[in-house]
């Protein structure tokens, strides 16, 4: 009989803490007679979302588009400064208290001048998740470019290597454990980043659904957005743990063996 799988018996795990939790909060909210104003039992969370499946749906995909669209621009700009910034020692200690200055800030401050500037629409929700996103990757790919073997770079560059070669070769390989890292953190509150845009100024989206919820003491609805919302970030960490499964196979055999 072959052994069962880690991600099998970890999902199994999830899935079963996931149903206990559910089933005593259901429970709970039954035997002590809970308003549904107040706290929605999960059955009248899910009749309220098979109610209105049509309408979250929309929202659904308003909020996975700007979340996966911030996201690939946080990433890539992340991954690019990193780049920059591993090349001039100089250039790091310039940027680096910046970036520190930038992440900071709330972002909830900044969407409301976003939609001055941009307008109502896509734009100032994808610059507020892309800012959210653009930190941890690229402190953490920063990281993994410096933590680079040294004697690894002078053996290539006694071979001839350009900065090119060592980068392409050497480098960005080394450093993808720690970009996946930044990204599965990116990842998660990206989809936070969405919710802030979306609040601030639109009329689609998760956030926006959670908003108009709210006005209207719908409770059960606002419970349905925030565990689609809940839904959706895992499963986004979960896409981006298996392209780490399958772009760094070597740094998971090496964790396997500790």
């Amino acid at each position: 009989m072959s052994a069962i799988p880690d991600w099998v018996r970890q999902g199994s795990t999830s899935l079963l803490t996931v149903v206990g939790f559910l089933g005593v909060w259901q429970l709970l909210v039954t035997v002590l007679a809970v308003p549904t104003w107040l706290l929605p039992a999960p059955s009248a969370i899910w009749v309220e979302f098979m109610k209105n499946s049509h309408v979250l749906w929309k929202h659904i995909v308003a909020t996975g588009s700007g979340a996966i669209g911030g996201l690939v621009i946080g990433s890539l700009g992340g991954i690019l400064l990193a780049i920059v910034m591993v090349q001039s020692r100089l250039l790091e200690r310039i940027l680096m208290p910046l970036l520190v200055i930038d992440q900071s800030i709330p972002k909830m401050a900044l969407a409301p001048i976003f939609v001055i500037w941009f307008g109502f629409g896509i734009t100032p929700k994808l610059i507020v998740i892309a800012l959210i996103c653009f930190f941890p990757v690229v402190v953490n790919t920063l990281d993994g470019l410096e933590g680079v073997d040294r004697d690894q770079v002078k053996m290539m560059r006694t071979l001839g290597a350009s900065r090119l070669d060592l980068l392409r070769r050497l480098e960005l390989p080394s450093a993808l454990p720690f970009l996946f890292s930044g990204a599965k953190v990116a990842v998660a509150v990206a989809v936070i980043g969405a919710v802030f845009g979306e609040l601030v100024g639109s009329d689609a989206g998760l956030g926006h659904a959670i908003q108009v919820g709210t006005a209207e003491l719908e409770t059960a609805r606002v419970f349905a957005a925030v565990l689609l919302l809940s839904l959706m970030a895992i499963a986004l960490f979960g896409l981006v743990a298996l392209v780490e499964r399958r772009a760094v196979p070597w740094a998971r055999t090496s964790g396997e063996r500790r």
